[in-house]
């Protein structure tokens, strides 16, 4: 799908409140931003913002950030954060690949993949978020106790993601092909395009993974 540009909403980012510009100096230390000790979990391609302020509305006791890559989309997400009074949800505009600069050892205790970028050719294996490259960062972050929450509804990227996830030795804790008529989908919060896939019939994938 072809992003959309909106002039000016890189300015526009960079400017708002609940925007971290530089999200390195709170290494090993983000608690201090939110002023106490609370889980932090983290959405990696936050898009427009739907699931994870719903997420943080009914979880006051959980800190959480989204990491989006694109101003464009990081700003719808932002209209939508504005029109709510919550203190426990902030944003970075950011890369995923440098996760590890901005994070210290043990300090997310989840990180939510939601409908990531599949990158098809074979040669950008590397970008997807569930490879082993990007395994091995979350491993980085993640608590002892920590866990990565992946949804999709592109089977190839699924079945790829099991297969990566077995090669960097990861656990499954959850999973199902059909979320939606599964176990698993009470408390289940649908972001935009899962609304849309929903909508149209396509089952939607999701597995739950630790180390």
């Amino acid at each position: 799908m072809r992003l959309r540009n909106i002039t000016g909403s890189r300015e526009a980012v960079a400017k708002d409140k609940y925007v971290i510009t530089e999200p390195e100096r709170f290494m090993g230390r983000w608690s201090f931003l939110y002023g106490n000790d609370n889980p932090i979990h983290l959405e990696i391609g936050t898009g427009k913002g739907k699931f994870l302020i719903e997420l943080a509305k009914q979880n006051p006791d959980i800190n959480y950030i989204g990491i989006e890559k694109y101003s464009s989309v990081l700003f719808r997400a932002l209209e939508k954060r504005r029109e709510t009074e919550l203190d426990n949800l902030y944003f970075i505009r950011f890369d995923a690949e440098y996760l590890t600069d901005i994070f210290a050892e043990n300090e997310i205790g989840r990180i939510y993949l939601n409908f990531s970028d599949p990158w098809p050719k074979k040669r950008h294996a590397k970008r997807r978020l569930t490879s082993r490259h990007f395994l091995s960062k979350y491993n980085q972050c993640l608590a002892k106790d920590g866990e990565v929450i992946f949804k999709t509804d592109n089977r190839t990227l699924f079945d790829y993601s099991l297969e990566e996830t077995e090669a960097a030795g990861w656990k499954i804790r959850e999973i199902t092909f059909d979320l939606h008529n599964s176990e698993y989908v009470t408390g289940n919060i649908m972001t935009e395009y899962e609304e849309r896939f929903v909508s149209e019939g396509k089952p939607i994938h999701m597995m739950k993974i630790y180390r």
